[in-house]
């Protein structure tokens, strides 16, 4: 049996996936914390990369690896490759003001036509200009950029700054993927190369950027190095007893991907296909022959993982609505689920417009959350509750809403992300939803994608693993919700 790995360096964790190469049967896995907060040293990535291989049991029997990571975050690197300053998120909004004043510079419809999406705060190349403006000393030291999965797959190599690594720091040997590439402002889907224009009137200056691979292609193989933490005092200091204690060299590695991309590859995500991920943000996007160029900015034109295109809608607000509706009910999510069960499709007119930190789509990044309706009668528990599932669906459903006005056929929903597994939540979206909805199997889907690139990489052929299902909730539309909610949001956006 050839295994291979896929990793998943997520916001909140970093996941590792070991399979069969050939059938796509699980074989093992790993995962590790990540620090809170939108600004993160990368080292921690790297740190939790590092334990999430341990805690699978090592890579000694795996012939190839790749990693998908969150788009967007920015890795600042100087010319012996350290990183200049902690890595900007894509959920760190303070670059707003950045992303408007280069919208005005440029135009937003010129935007969409070079860089295939109309840049908001999640977008690389405005925490760069942020950095100009508001870190003039660290935008002067930055001689590389890089994404999150950019700089892991770098380190899985053996570079990295001299002292970290065994080959030390040749930038040149930075490489990304088409589909990481495309959420940073300055690389065109359409082209396939970097507008170097945009670039630089970001930074400021030219610096090297990260070579574009294709989705099969590999940079070549991982170098041998004790699995250790390279910063003191982190959750893992050491190899942990009875796993493997190194890294192998020689471990064929993959493009890589950006994180929704790879969930698209991990879902075998086709034409008719639209899925719909609620985690920490909220996603909806699909794989499509032709690029998208919404000069609205609604649809980011991002390209996917397998050489075709991933038009994209992303919220910031997703599974968090849930989680802080069932903390200020007390209740689990289990409870939360039953409880909005229990109220009648549309709340009793009780909305929950959800934008708890601000919004990506519609692009309102000082946005608070607001409850409209509110009455005597309508203020229940229950009714709470079944808001706060259809103000996170309604948003998502504005995002299907936008990807079909990029021309997208939507025949069916895959719906996907940890809340997708609460019953309440599948008949909720069958209610918000206007298409068939499918829910796979729970799995770590991005992760999974990076393990069927790894195999594309080793092998030369892109494997066709089986997709299991979990659901099938019964079609169920109810345009009352959506009706309340595209109401109540007109007046405040």
């Amino acid at each position: 049996m050839t295994l291979v790995a896929g990793v998943d360096s997520s916001t909140q964790s970093c996941k590792i996936v070991i399979r069969d190469a050939a059938t796509g049967a699980f074989v093992r896995s790993g995962r590790a914390l990540h620090p809170a907060g939108t600004e993160v040293d990368p080292a921690a990535w790297w740190d939790a990369l590092l334990l999430a291989i341990a805690d699978a049991g090592g890579l000694a029997d795996v012939a190839a690896i790749s990693v998908a990571a969150q788009q967007h975050g920015m890795v600042a690197l100087d010319d012996a490759g350290r990183v200049i300053r902690p890595a900007l998120l894509w959920n760190d909004t303070r670059s707003a003001p950045a992303a408007a004043a280069l919208v005005a510079e440029v135009g937003a419809g010129e935007y969409a036509r070079r860089a295939g999406s109309v840049p908001v705060a999640s977008f690389t190349v405005t925490k760069l200009r942020w950095l100009r403006d508001a870190e003039p000393a660290h935008a002067a030291r930055v001689a590389a950029v890089a994404l999150p999965h950019d700089w892991l797959g770098w380190r899985l190599r053996g570079f990295g700054p001299a002292g970290e690594s065994p080959l030390g720091p040749v930038l040149t040997e930075l490489t990304t993927d088409r589909s990481d590439a495309s959420g940073t402002g300055y690389w065109s889907p359409r082209t396939g190369q970097y507008d170097l224009d945009l670039f630089e009137r970001a930074l400021g200056h030219s610096a090297f950027l990260p070579r574009v691979l294709g989705p099969a292609d590999s940079p070549g193989a991982t170098a041998a190095f004790p699995v250790r933490s390279p910063f003191p005092g982190s959750q893992f200091d050491g190899p942990t007893p009875g796993s493997r204690s190194e890294v192998p060299a020689g471990i064929v590695v993959g493009a890589g991907a950006g994180d929704n991309a790879g969930a698209a590859l991990g879902l075998g995500a086709g034409a008719g296909d639209v899925v719909v991920s609620i985690g920490t943000s909220g996603t909806v996007f699909a794989v499509t022959d032709e690029p998208a160029a919404d000069a609205t900015g609604t649809v980011a034109g991002f390209a996917d993982a397998s050489g075709l295109f991933l038009p994209l809608v992303a919220t910031l607000n997703a599974a968090r609505v849930l989680d802080s509706i069932a903390g200020l009910l007390g209740v689990d999510h289990t409870e939360l689920g039953r409880l909005a069960l229990r109220a009648e499709p549309g709340a009793g007119g009780l909305v929950l417009q959800p934008w708890f930190e601000g919004e990506r789509t519609p692009n309102l990044p000082d946005a608070t959350a607001s409850v409209f309706g509110m009455t005597l009668a309508s203020t229940t528990r229950p009714n709470l509750a079944r808001a706060a599932f259809e103000g996170l669906l309604c948003g998502l459903a504005e995002g299907l809403d936008a990807v079909r006005g990029q021309g997208v056929e939507a025949e069916r929903i895959l719906l996907i992300g940890g809340a997708a597994q609460n019953p309440a939540l599948q008949a909720i979206a069958a209610q918000v939803f206007d298409r068939p909805i499918v829910v796979p199997a729970p799995g770590e889907y991005v992760a999974d994608g990076a393990a069927t690139q790894a195999a594309w990489a080793l092998t030369g052929e892109r494997p066709a693993w089986p997709l299991a299902l979990a659901a099938r909730p019964a079609g169920d539309f109810r345009p009352v919700i959506r009706a309340q909610y595209a109401e109540r949001a007109r007046h405040i956006r």
